[in-house]
């Protein structure tokens, strides 16, 4: 029987549903075919019919998640104009920091496992960020100075590593206190810096 090319769609995008949660909540070596195509609700033919291997299918999912990333990104520039920054990081530090692991950002979820991915998949994430760095360093731009790129990078690498420790820690207090300290310089980063 032969599938119609939107059933095909769709199963592609299940698996990919299922890999990002799964490589979210146990990591890339704690993810196999096995429960992916479990958790996707598919067999192993229908995963190899769209993926050659777990590293590929990790590849995408981590391109998928930096994507959507960037997307949230432009979408709050837009909708909230120069406000858009406070938007960003009470969100990042709030809703994402507490949402269940398998749905959280792919910045603070997926980085570490890249790092010990193989170099296709670290050269594509290095382009995606390169792009989420233009994109929030482009939101910047109202602000004197041109060291833009680099409040860009600080900024993703504070909330990322804030977000990081805040899950990390299993006292709810701590959480916090982490998450408003990474808030209030944050904050920071996106405003105007006195100049001597």
């Amino acid at each position: 029987m032969r599938y119609s090319i939107e059933h095909k769609h769709e199963t592609r995008e299940r698996i990919l549903d299922a890999a990002a949660r799964l490589f979210r909540r146990e990591g890339y070596g704690g993810s196999g075919i096995g429960p992916l195509t479990k958790e996707a609700g598919v067999t192993n033919g229908a995963f190899y019919g769209h993926f050659k291997s777990k590293s590929e299918a990790f590849r995408a999912v981590v391109l998928s998640g930096m994507d959507q990333l960037k997307e949230a990104i432009a979408t709050l520039k837009a909708d909230y104009g120069t406000r858009w920054r406070q938007s960003f990081v009470a969100f990042y530090l709030g809703p994402r920091r507490t949402c269940e692991l398998g749905e959280s950002c792919a910045l603070p979820s997926l980085s570490p496992e890249v790092m010990r991915a193989d170099d296709e998949t670290r050269e594509a994430y290095e382009k995606v960020l390169r792009s989420i760095i233009d994109e929030v360093s482009a939101g910047l731009r109202d602000l004197p100075g041109d060291d833009h790129d680099d409040r860009a990078i600080a900024l993703l690498a504070l909330l990322s590593g804030g977000v990081t420790m805040a899950r990390a820690v299993r006292d709810p207090a701590s959480a916090e206190r982490i998450a408003n300290a990474v808030m209030r310089y944050a904050n920071a980063l996106t405003e105007p810096i006195a100049r001597d």
